[in-house]
This record gives structure tokens, sequence and C-alpha cells, in this order.
């Protein structure tokens, strides 16, 4: 191209100046493209007073004018603006490719779109054009692409929310009474973390939508936070009338470790013990001090006891001593051969015992239990010698001795009959009957032996 084409060619219209730039526009590095000037003025005509033409299809297309300049600086300076458009071009392509979210490439294809189509460049303006067409072209399927990726994590960004919204409703649902409420309130503090996690999440809910979640998400927190207090507003009246209880509790037998009324006050305890299991519990930490007040009461009284009860026990020992040989004595009398001489000796031990005194407790049941068994063994023959001697017995005795036996002379009778008319079966009856008859007989005897 030459400047020795006819100034006739050029537009009626006056066209735009260009301003020199202070330095060259700044591309990214990594798609930064010079076209060559020889290359370029393919596309281009430049007059020598600096207006500068584009050629696409033939047609020319007045780009603007460098004015003070040689032509080559004048096609260079829009060749530039070709190169600058050409590489925003290519940084599109690589951020499609990398799949850059696709309203921000809409927006930068639309105004690089502009830009080529106002002319002011020179180069392969229509490849330009072309490769800007399959970019858009690109970018709407990446926006379809995007879209539905978008409402796949929208829904589940929406089901996250109300199964959070859920899970805070079902702890607030509940009764206040069947919470455990240390762990309850660990997991709505979860919850609530969880939604604010999902706040920070790059997926957006509608705002009606998120709204919606988020009143009923407040009123379920609200309403288990007011259930909380109200239930340890109440625990604390509960734990306050049941520490009054057990400090009544506590009072009395405070009031009571003292005594040396052993039997009775031990049987106040016994009480009080019952009354405190009965009442309510008090708070953890409460509980556990009032019980320890309450027991160190209680060991005031029972350890004096033992220590009053381990004296009188060494005053006993004496006692015992003589208490052990007596029984020793007493069981001697056993086997009883002279049922006089026995109760004679015994006699005498009792009176010897009871002068003896008190034993230990723990040997009191022992001992009293071994002198126990003589006793009963010498009212046993006191009580067998007077059934043998007791003459209404004896009379009784006599009595049935003499029935039976004329009862068995009945049936030697009877027997004798049967046998003479020779009935078998009559037989067989009076022989058995006989026969048991005779055996009653020799048992009475026996015992009637034992009478004389």
């Amino acid at each position: 191209m030459t400047t020795s084409q006819q100034s006739d060619d050029s537009p009626k219209t006056p066209l735009p100046q260009a301003q020199k730039p202070a330095a060259k526009p700044v591309v990214a590095p990594s798609v930064a493209h010079t076209t060559p000037l020889d290359e370029a003025a393919k596309f281009a005509r430049v007059t020598e007073d600096g207006h500068v033409f584009v050629i696409i299809d033939g047609a020319e297309s007045p780009v603007g004018q460098y004015p003070d300049a040689t032509q080559e600086e004048a096609l260079g300076y829009f060749v530039r603006k070709y190169d600058d458009a050409l590489s925003q071009l290519m940084l599109l392509e690589q951020r499609v490719a990398a799949k850059a979210p696709a309203n921000e490439l809409s927006k930068a294809v639309q105004a690089l779109s502009a830009t080529v189509a106002e002319r002011h460049m020179v180069g392969d303006i229509p490849a330009l054009e072309t490769r800007l067409e399959t970019v858009r072209v690109a970018i709407e399927a990446l926006t379809t692409e995007q879209r539905k990726a978008n409402d796949q994590a929208r829904a589940e960004q929406l089901a996250a929310r109300e199964s959070i919204v859920e899970q805070a409703e079902a702890l607030a649902g509940k009764r206040p009474e069947q919470i455990q409420w240390k762990t309850a309130s660990a997991a709505m503090n979860e919850l609530f973390e969880a939604w604010k996690g999902s706040q920070r999440s790059a997926v957006r809910l509608p705002r009606a939508t998120e709204d919606a979640l988020w009143k009923r998400f407040r009123s379920a927190r609200t309403t288990f936070d007011r259930h909380r207090r109200a239930y340890f507003s109440q625990l604390d009246s509960t734990n306050a009338a049941a520490k009054s209880v057990k400090e009544e509790l506590i009072a009395r037998a405070e009031a009571l470790q003292e005594s040396t009324d052993w039997a009775a006050t031990a049987a106040e305890y016994r009480k009080l013990m019952d009354e405190w299991k009965k009442s309510r519990r008090a708070s953890r930490k409460d509980d556990d001090q009032l019980w320890s007040r309450f027991r160190a009461a209680q060991d005031v009284f029972f350890q004096a006891r033992a220590a009053a009860n381990a004296k009188i026990d060494e005053e006993y020992s004496q006692n015992l001593v003589v208490k052990e040989a007596l029984l020793e004595e007493a069981r001697a009398l056993l086997p009883i051969k002279d049922l006089a001489a026995a109760k004679n000796k015994l006699d005498s031990i009792r009176t010897r015992w009871e002068a003896a005194g008190k034993v230990p407790r723990n040997d009191l049941q022992r001992i009293e239990s071994a002198l126990r068994q003589v006793e009963d063994a010498v009212k046993g023959a006191e009580d067998e010698q007077w059934r043998r001697s007791n003459p209404e017995t004896k009379a009784r005795s006599n009595s049935m001795l003499s029935q039976l036996q004329d009862t068995i002379s009945a049936l030697e009778d009877d027997l004798e009959a049967a046998k003479a008319k020779g009935n078998a079966k009559q037989i067989a009856a009076a022989q058995e009957a006989l026969d048991a008859r005779r055996m009653w007989l020799s048992t009475l005897e026996k015992s009637a032996a034992d009478f004389q």
C-alpha cells in the first residue's frame, strides 16, 4: 500500500484523530500477541496525512487518523489496537477453558465484541469475529453447565439448611425434663456453627428462602434457650428445696451426736436415714457435701458408742471366763442319768450364772444359747418322766389295750367261722383285719411298758 493512491478515495466525513500514547497497552504476558506490519498491511491503507482504512472483504472502512507521523507509525498504532483485542480474546479463550464464572465471561465477550465492531483497529477482523463467535457459543454452553451445577449446589445447600433447621426444631420440641442439657446445648451450638458455615458458602439461596429458614432456625433456638432457662430455674428451685430438707435432717443428726442413750439414739438415726433416702436429691455438688455432713454427725455418735461398748466389753471379759466355766459344768450333766440331781445342779449353776454378771456383747448370744441347750435337755427329760408317770395317761392306755384285746378275740372267732364255711374271700378279709389289730396291740403294749 502507498501514499500515491488518490485522495478522493478518502471518506468525506472527518476521521477521529488518534492521540499518541505515552506507552503501549499492557497485556498479560501469557496472551500477548504482536502482528508484523507487513502482514497487517494486507488489511489496511494509510494516506500520507495519517488517515488509516481497514479492508474487510474488499471494502474499506475508516479506522482513524494518526497525524504528524509516518505511515508505518500510523499503521503500527492501529495494529497494536488489533493485537490488544486479539490478546483479550486469547485470554477469554483461556478463561473459558478454565471454566471461569460464565457471567464474567459474558460481560467480557460483549465488551470485546463492541470494541471489535467499532473497527478502530487494523488486522484480520473477520478471523477475530469468528473466534469471538466461537468463544460466545462456548460461554453460552458454559453458562448452561454452570447454571445446572449452581442449581444442584443450591438444592444441596437448601437441603443442608433445612436439615439444620429440622434438627434445631427437633431439639426445641423435646420436653425439658427429657433433655440431656449439656449434650443438647453442644448440639445446638454445632448447628449454629453449621448455619454460619453455610452462609459463608459460595452458593447463595434466594433471599426469601434464606430469610424464612433463618426465621425458623432462630425461633427454634429461642424456644430451646427459653426451655433451658426455665428448666434450670425450676431445677435451682427444686435443688434449693431438697437442700433445705437435708439441712434440717443434718441439724437433727448433729443434735443427737453427743447422746449416750445408745439404743434409743441408734433407732432415731435409722429413722433419719430412712427420711434421707426418701428425700429429693439436690445438685450433685451440694448433695455430696450434705451427705458428708450428715454422715459425719452419725459417725460421731456411732464411734462414741463403739468406744463405750469396747470399754464395757473389756470390763465384762472376766465375767465371760466365769460363765465359760459354768457352761462346761452344765454340759457335764448330759446325758441325764439322775433327773433330780441334774435339776438341783442346774439350779445351782443358774444362780452362779446370774451372779457372774454381763458378758461382752459379741459373746452374749453364743454363751446364752449354749446354756439354753442344757436347760432344754433337762426340761425335755422332766417332761418325758411326767408323761410316763401320768395316771390319766396310764388309765387311757390300759383301756385301749382291753378294747383292742376284745376286738382281736372277736376277729379270731370270725376267722374260724369263715374257715368252717370254706369261704376264701371271708377268710382273707378276717385274716387281714386280725393281723392289723395284732400289730396295733404289739405297739400299744410297748408303749404301756414305758409307763411302768
